[in-house]
Formats: C-alpha cells, sequence, structure tokens
C-alpha cells in the first residue's frame, strides 16, 4: 500500500509541469524591442519582418514580398523554467517540396550557461493552424536559480503572424527578455541559400550558424532568387553600420552576361564604399552538385565567378580599400554538400559556414587559439549582483560618448575596485577617487572574468573606435582553479595580442595575478612565466601584490576582505601607484 501511495505521489509530482497553468510573454508586447538580428529597430522591432514599410516603393516587389519573412530573426530570453513552450502563426505553407516545414516554418532554441557554453534544445512540436514546440529541461546545473540565457531562432522561409513563449505560472519560474544588442552587426545581402534554403531548421542556416559562432549581431538580407545586387535595397542596406558587408549574389546573376555581373557587383562595392569604411567581403558562386557532370552548369559558374574575379581586380586597382573575396576554391563544398544540386544540404551549410567564418576571422583579426583561455566565451556567473551583457553595452556606451585617457581591464578585483562602475559594491572608492580617477583610468572589470571573458569583451568591440593613452590588464585569478599555468599564461599573451592590434599606440601593461589565501606559493611562480613572456613581447609588467604579502610569503589578511581574494581599501591603496606608474 505504501508503494502505491508512493508511487502516485511521484507521479503526481512528474505530471505537475503539464497540468500547470502557463503564462505567455508576447515578444511584440516587451517594455522595449526584443527582435534580435533585424536592422530598422525603430521602425520593424515590434514585428517579425526585415524590411521597413518605406522599402516597398523602393524595392522589387519579390523582395519586399520576401522581407516579410523572419529569416534571420531571433528572440532572447532568460528562464529557469523546466518547461518551455512556443506557439505561433504563419502566413505561408508550412513546408515545400526540397524543404521540410522545420526549416521552412519551425523554430530552433538554445541555451547558453553561465560559462557561455551553448547547449541545443529539442522538444516535440506540432504543424497546424497554430505551430507549437514544447521543451523539457530535465538536465540542469546546480546554479539554474539563476536562470540560462535561450535564444530562439524564428522560421527561414515563412512570415510570423504572432509568437507567444510560455513557462510553467509557478511561484519559483522567472522570465526576463534581452533587449537588442546594440553591438555593430555584420550585414549579409545574398540569395536563397542565404536566406537558408535548404536547411532541416533555422538554425543549420549558414548565416544562422556563423552568428552563433561569432556572436555578433548578423542581420540576413537573403531574398530566395531575388539577390541581385540592386541598387534599392543597397540603399537600405547602406542604412546600416556594419562592422562587415558581405556579398553573395552570384547564384541569382547568372543569366547576366560576364561584363554585366562585374559592373554590378563594381557598382554594389562603390555604393556602398562611397558611406562606409567598413571591410565588404565578396563570395564566389559555391557552385551545383552535378557541375562535374554537366558542361552548361560547369561554364555557367566558372563565368559568373570570372566576371567577380575581374571586378574584385579593377577595384584593387582603382585603390578601394578593405575589400575581401572568397573562392569557390576556398569555400571547397563537398559532394554531399546539397540537396537539390543547387541548395545547400545541412553538411553543406556547415562547410560553408566554417569556410566564411575562417574567412571573417581573417578580416576582424578575432582568431581563436587552441587552449580554452585563447578561445572567447561570454559568462554569467553572478546575475544575483548585475548582469554580464548589460554592463558590457554599458562600456559601450560610456567609451563612445567619453573616450578614456587610460583603462584598467580585468575582473571583480577591478569592477567592485570603484569608479564609474554604477554598482553598489565599491571595495576600494577611496583609492579610485585618490588615485586611479585622477591618472584618467576607466573601470572595464567584469565580475568573474576570466581571460577568455575579457577576450571576449575585446572582440566585441570594448577596445574599438578611440584612441586611449594607457591599458593595464589585471587578469587570470579565475582561471587558477581550472588551467594550468601554461593555458594562463598563453591565454594572457593571446589578450595581449588582441589588446595590441586594437591600440597599438597605447603603453600595455600586465599586472602579475595578485595573491590570494591558500594559492600565494603557485601564484608567484605563475607571475615569474608572465613576466618572462610579457618582456619578451615587449610589454610593461608589475608586479603589486608582492607588497599584500606579509614576510613569510602569505597575505596580510589585514589588507584583504574577508574571502583572502579581493583587496580591501587598504590593500587597493597599496597597489594603485603601481598600476598608474
Amino acid at each position: 500500500m505504501k508503494r502505491l501511495i508512493l508511487q502516485l505521489l511521484l507521479l503526481h509530482l512528474f505530471s505537475l509541469p503539464s497540468t500547470a497553468q502557463w503564462k505567455w510573454y508576447n515578444p511584440i508586447e516587451a517594455n522595449f524591442p526584443v527582435i534580435q538580428n533585424q536592422g530598422f529597430t525603430d521602425e520593424i522591432g515590434r514585428t517579425f519582418v526585415r524590411l521597413p514599410n518605406r522599402a516597398k516603393a523602393t524595392v522589387s516587389n519579390n523582395v519586399w514580398n520576401l522581407s516579410r519573412n523572419s529569416t534571420g530573426l531571433a528572440i532572447h530570453f532568460y528562464s529557469n523554467a523546466l518547461q518551455i513552450k512556443v506557439r505561433y502563426q504563419v502566413s505561408g505553407e508550412a513546408a515545400m517540396p526540397h524543404m521540410p516545414a522545420t526549416g521552412v516554418s519551425g523554430i530552433d532554441l538554445y541555451r547558453i550557461d553561465k560559462d557561455g557554453i551553448w547547449q541545443s534544445c529539442f522538444g516535440s512540436y506540432t504543424f497546424q493552424d497554430t505551430i507549437s514546440y514544447t521543451y523539457s529541461m530535465t538536465v540542469q546545473e546546480k546554479q539554474q536559480k539563476q536562470q540560462y540565457e535561450y535564444r530562439i531562432y524564428l522560421p527561414l522561409y515563412n512570415s510570423v503572424k504572432w509568437l507567444e513563449i510560455g513557462i510553467p505560472d509557478m511561484a519559483d519560474t522567472a522570465f526576463k527578455w534581452i533587449p537588442v544588442s546594440i553591438e555593430k552587426p555584420i550585414v549579409l545581402y545574398g540569395t536563397s541559400i542565404v536566406q537558408g534554403a535548404c536547411a532541416s531548421r533555422p538554425a543549420m542556416a549558414w548565416s544562422t550558424i556563423l552568428q552563433r559562432s561569432l556572436d555578433y549581431p548578423l542581420f540576413n538580407f537573403g531574398f530566395s532568387g531575388n539577390g541581385k545586387l540592386e541598387q534599392g535595397m543597397l540603399k537600405f542596406i547602406n542604412e546600416i553600420d556594419a562592422r562587415l558587408y558581405i556579398l553573395d549574389c552570384l547564384p541569382n546573376l547568372t543569366t547576366k552576361t560576364e561584363n554585366e555581373i562585374t559592373a554590378l557587383i563594381k557598382a554594389a562595392v562603390k555604393q556602398i564604399r562611397n558611406k562606409h569604411n567598413a571591410p565588404i567581403l565578396l563570395i564566389e558562386h559555391d557552385g551545383y552538385g552535378n557541375m562535374s557532370s554537366d558542361a552548361a552548369q560547369y561554364e555557367t559558374v566558372e563565368r559568373t565567378n570570372r566576371a567577380s574575379q575581374k571586378a574584385y581586380t579593377q577595384l584593387q586597382a582603382e585603390g578601394v580599400h578593405s575589400l575581401h573575396y572568397l573562392s569557390r576554391k576556398e569555400l571547397k563544398m563537398p559532394a554531399d554538400g546539397w540537396v537539390d544540386g543547387i541548395h545547400p544540404s545541412d553538411l553543406g551549410m556547415q562547410h560553408q559556414a566554417s569556410a566564411i567564418e575562417r574567412k571573417i576571422r581573417e578580416i576582424l583579426h578575432i582568431p581563436l587559439g587552441q587552449a580554452v583561455t585563447t578561445q572567447p566565451a561570454t559568462q554569467r556567473r553572478e546575475p544575483w549582483v548585475y548582469e554580464w551583457r548589460d554592463r558590457h553595452h554599458i562600456i559601450l556606451e560610456h567609451t563612445r560618448m567619453h573616450t578614456p585617457e587610460a583603462i584598467l581591464l580585468g575582473n571583480s578585483i577591478t569592477h567592485y575596485w570603484g569608479g564609474e562602475s554604477g554598482d553598489a559594491i565599491k571595495n576600494g572608492s577611496q583609492s579610485w577617487e585618490k588615485i586611479m580617477k585622477p591618472a584618467g583610468f576607466h573601470n572595464l572589470g567584469c565580475g568573474w572574468d576570466k581571460i577568455e571573458n575579457v577576450l571576449w569583451r575585446v572582440y566585441h568591440g570594448e577596445l574599438d573606435g578611440y584612441r586611449t593613452k594607457k591599458i593595464v590588464l589585471m587578469i587570470g585569478t579565475n582561471n587558477i582553479s581550472h588551467n594550468s599555468d601554461m593555458e594562463i599564461t598563453e591565454g594572457i599573451h593571446f589578450l595581449l595580442t588582441a589588446i595590441r592590434d586594437r591600440q597599438p599606440q597605447a603603453q600595455i601593461k600586465i599586472i602579475g595575478i595578485l595573491p590570494h589565501r591558500n594559492r600565494e606559493e603557485r601564484i608567484q611562480n605563475l607571475n615569474h612565466k608572465i613576466q618572462e613572456m610579457a618582456e619578451a613581447e615587449n610589454y610593461i609588467f608589475a608586479d603589486p601584490g608582492r607588497k599584500l604579502l606579509l614576510p613569510n610569503g602569505k597575505i596580510d589578511e589585514r589588507l584583504f576582505s574577508g574571502d583572502g581574494l579581493h583587496p580591501n581599501e587598504a590593500g587597493y591603496e597599496r597597489i594603485a601607484e603601481d598600476i598608474t606608474q
């Protein structure tokens, strides 16, 4: 009898999420715009389309109609719910003969944990008048209460009429929208392949794979059969201040003559370059699945790419700067990379995304290393104190409005020292005001940052758009428990290279990792390695942490807060002058 009662109780508990009341959230009704990767947010940020109404009189009818598709758009939010539902309606047919409903009209859900690790979420779905997806999160982190970051990618080839996200309406569940990113986007203009044909689901479109890998906003202006380098469409692209413009229109220009294609490419590049200095990437026609056995197909691709190469060569000769090129040879699509001989399969999409990512990393100077400390990552380790992405955006806005004379980059030891951080925690505000502020320092610290998190922030614009005199890096403490001395030293070297690349005129100083309780000896040995690396690469090295030690090599507890890691006011004052000199 007791066993039967226990079974009934467990059955009741496991059935709660499915029988509970649901609370629904509509992104259109959020207090601020939340439709990501869109552009023209002031005009269309409360809709699921890609061009504003005023474009209807400028672009072709086909482009206008296709711009109603939600290709590339996404919605980001935080939640700790164990179940998430998404329901929505679309205006067109659910599927196409060569592309499944999950790609044409479906969505994708991903989540990002506290250390910036992406996880795909797969759930059950139904395609009826109202499409619905249901996700159950049966694996959770211990810190799940702080919520995951979720990202929903919207349909590639359909127009979304309305959409709602639901979580169980329970006292311990939470939901919070993430506002539209203020970072400069990548702008991509192209064909049906850019729009996503024939990905099996939205996140497998090569542009979306690329967006996840680089973690920049990416505006997808792919128009099936209508990526033709039209001046009207380029006019709207030119309204966007991008970090990179990608033109991938050749598959829709194959009916043009070689000279016509060359002229169209040159005109498009010059139209963008007349207004923007950002890099422009031209991508060749990646071919057809049967071109090796079909002479006409082979000649079409060869002729189109010859015209593209001619345009690139002529533009270079005319002095057009920051122009880059990706050839079919570099794309190197595999034999099984197509669905119908024209549009990539998921394999082809992944292959194309990887090839283009390599080129973009070269163009934007955002390389990846082998060690985890050389691979940029986000984090969200203490959201009960502050939101990491929000602080990143605050830093971007502040440096845009106020050029800093000097910068201190680091983790919580920097973040909660003082200055204009805007956070309640300030452990050394007196010494900041007395020493750091007069020296012109701006606080670019983020609590709980590791080396790879600062690398992400550097790759995402915190040192862009201005020139400063001095940069001081104080990082590595939070890597001690997770990485070897070699990984830490390699990561700091990699990060310093990224800093120098963006601020070559600045004096760059690396501060030895400050000592903390029970790690003094290891940190001392590690700092010797960091110093050798820094001096070999012509960086300035300082080790003010020695001033926080007793004669026996242990930390002087009087100079630290209770955790034996963060200096207190007296500790900060003792190290401040070594940092500013």
